[in-house]
């Protein structure tokens, strides 16, 4: 038996919404209500999570160093919310290799580029314990994904989970061209 934490009480401290809350935990916003009404008892595991996410406090400016760190790398690199891959930003390199304006895909998914390597990858991460944060990157080698706008280059990727000021998960994604995984 896990002891029930005041869920509801922390969540609205943090201005969260459920919803938000069940995204982050990878459950439904049923499962959230169950949780905070008591009929539905936290595991060990949901009892740390939730402990993580709350024991963050937002901090915007965190976020933002991070985001001006991808944004003035040399290499090519971007940052995505890990569970909904929504572009968060990349870097001027990372950017020369799309054919678009970058602006027009910040917040949107980046999966539908995916190469066949890249989504063989997403599909293992689970069983990587990529989630529970048993590992914390990931290197592979990724073949070209033919698209025309968002082109993805054959070679070395590297991903790296890291914490977002709200308590989610962002990846970055390094390509290293013309080297060995």
């Amino acid at each position: 038996m896990v002891p029930t934490l005041p869920l509801r009480h922390l969540r609205r401290l943090a201005g969260m919404k459920q919803s938000h809350l069940a995204d982050l935990m990878g459950v439904t916003q049923p499962t959230v209500s169950r949780w905070e009404n008591g009929s539905l008892p936290l595991t060990v595991e949901q009892a740390r999570a939730l402990q993580a996410i709350f024991a963050s406090r937002p901090d915007p400016a965190q976020d933002a160093a991070l985001k001006r760190l991808v944004e003035t790398s040399t290499s090519p690199v971007h940052l995505i919310c890990d569970r909904t891959h929504r572009l968060l930003a990349a870097s001027p390199a990372r950017a020369a290799d799309w054919r678009v304006d970058l602006a027009d895909y910040l917040g949107r998914s980046m999966l539908v580029y995916a190469s066949e390597e890249i989504l063989a990858a997403e599909a293992r991460l689970k069983d990587l314990g990529w989630h529970d944060g048993q590992i914390g990157s990931l290197a592979f080698d990724t073949g070209a994904n033919g698209d025309p706008d968002i082109p993805i280059r054959p070679g070395p990727m590297l991903w790296e989970r890291v914490r977002l000021s709200d308590g989610s998960a962002g990846r970055l994604a390094t390509s290293f061209y013309g080297r060995p995984a």
